[in-house]
C-alpha cells in the first residue's frame, strides 16, 4: 500500500461525510502529497480543516452536477474517492429528480472529468440498494455502477481504471438508525422501529475505508467490490442500544415501514454471484466482457446452479443481542455518546 500512496494527491468527493472524515484520518498518517476535499459545505469544510489542521489537506468548493467544478477539481489528481451522494430514503422517494442529477449524473461527471484528467483510479462508492432497487435512492445508485461499468468500456484507449465498492447500513454514519436511537434514548422518546423482522448488514467506517482501500491495490477496470459482513435484526439492535444505555424498559414502537423501505438488504445478487470471485472479506463481481453482439444473448450466457442464493441480511450471519452489544462496545457507541 505504500507504494500506492507515496507522493500521491487524492480526491474525495462528499469529503466533509462520515465517509471522507474517516478515509482522511488514515491517509493523513501516510506519505501522500495531498488530500482535496470536494464538497459543497463550507461550513463543514471549515469543521474539518480544524480537526485535522494539516497542509496536506486542501479544499474545494464544488458540485458534482456541475461538470466544470469536478473538471478543474480532478486537475493533477492520482486517485478519486467518489462519495458525494443523496442518502437518505425519503428524500429522493420524494425528490427524485434531484437524486438523479446527484447521484447518476454527478458520478457521470466525476467519471468523465476523472478521464479527461488522467486520473489513475476513480473509484464510486454504492450501497447494498443498488441491488433488487425498490426506491429512488437504489435506482439511481444503480444507474452509477451501469455507467461506471460503461465508461470502462468506452474509455479503454485512456489510463483512468473506473470501479466501484458497495456496502451495506455504516453504524453511526450521518443519518444511521444508531445515533437515532440513542437520541430517542437519550431524550426519553420510545425508540422507533419500522418491523420487527427487518434484517439489516452491520458494519464501521473503517470497514468501509478498508474496503475502498481494497479496491485500490486490487480492482480492475469495471470491478464492483462488495464487503463481507454480519447483519442484525434492528428490533435486536435496539434492544442491545437500550441495555448499552441501563435502560431495559425503555419502550420500543413499531411505526410501520418508511417511503421505499426493504424488509432485507442485498449486497450481491443471484446474477453476480454466479460470476463473482470470493476472498475472505469481500466479492469481486467483473465486468460483463460481452459485446453488443445481439447473437449472443440467444446463444451464450451462465448456466445457473439450482441452489444459488443472492448475498442478503437475511442469509448472512446474523448477530445475536449480546454480540451487537459486543459489537456497539467496542467500536460504535462511545464515540456518538
Amino acid at each position: 500500500m505504500k507504494n500506492i500512496l507515496k507522493n500521491k494527491t487524492f480526491l474525495i468527493t462528499g469529503g466533509t461525510g462520515s465517509f471522507g472524515s474517516q478515509m482522511v484520518k488514515y491517509l493523513i498518517k501516510s506519505d501522500i502529497r495531498k488530500i482535496i476535499i470536494f464538497s459543497r459545505d463550507e461550513k463543514k469544510q471549515e469543521d474539518l480543516r480544524k480537526t485535522f489542521n494539516s497542509k496536506k489537506l486542501q479544499f474545494c468548493i464544488g458540485d458534482v452536477r456541475n461538470f466544470d467544478s469536478i473538471y478543474d477539481a480532478t486537475k493533477n489528481v492520482d486517485y478519486v474517492f467518489h462519495a458525494a451522494a443523496l442518502k437518505q430514503v425519503p428524500s429522493c422517494e420524494f425528490y427524485p429528480m434531484e437524486a438523479i442529477n446527484t447521484n447518476t449524473i454527478g458520478a457521470n461527471n466525476v467519471m468523465r472529468a476523472a478521464y479527461e484528467n488522467k486520473v489513475k483510479k476513480c473509484i464510486l462508492l454504492s450501497t447494498d440498494k443498488a441491488v433488487y432497487p425498490i426506491n429512488a435512492m437504489g435506482m439511481t445508485k444503480a444507474l452509477s455502477e451501469k455507467l461506471m461499468r460503461a465508461n470502462s468500456r468506452i474509455f479503454i484507449e485512456g489510463k483512468t481504471i473506473f470501479c466501484a465498492t458497495r456496502y451495506g447500513n455504516v453504524a453511526a454514519s450521518r443519518g444511521s438508525v444508531i445515533p437515532l436511537f440513542i437520541d430517542q434514548i437519550k431524550n426519553n422518546k420510545p425508540i422507533t422501529i419500522t418491523d420487527k423482522d427487518m434484517t439489516r448488514f452491520l458494519m464501521t467506517l473503517d470497514d468501509s475505508v478498508d474496503l475502498v482501500l481494497s479496491s485500490l491495490r486490487n480492482a480492475k477496470t469495471g470491478d464492483i467490490f462488495v464487503q463481507k459482513t454480519s447483519a442484525c435484526r434492528i428490533i435486536d439492535l435496539a434492544e442491545a442500544i437500550r441495555e448499552y444505555f441501563g435502560k431495559p424498559k425503555s419502550s420500543i414502537e413499531v411505526i410501520g415501514t418508511r417511503h421505499g423501505e426493504k424488509k432485507h438488504e442485498t449486497l450481491v445478487s443471484k446474477e453476480e454471484i454466479i460470476i463473482a470471485k470470493e476472498y475472505k472479506s469481500y466479492f469481486q463481481i467483473p465486468n460483463d466482457e460481452r459485446d453488443l453482439n445481439y447473437n449472443n444473448y440467444f446463444s451464450k450466457g451462465n448456466i445457473k446452479k439450482n441452489n444459488i442464493e443472492d448475498y442478503s441480511s437475511n442469509n448472512t450471519k446474523l448477530l445475536s443481542k449480546l454480540q451487537i452489544l459486543d459489537f456497539l462496545k467496542k467500536k460504535i457507541i462511545k464515540e456518538l455518546s
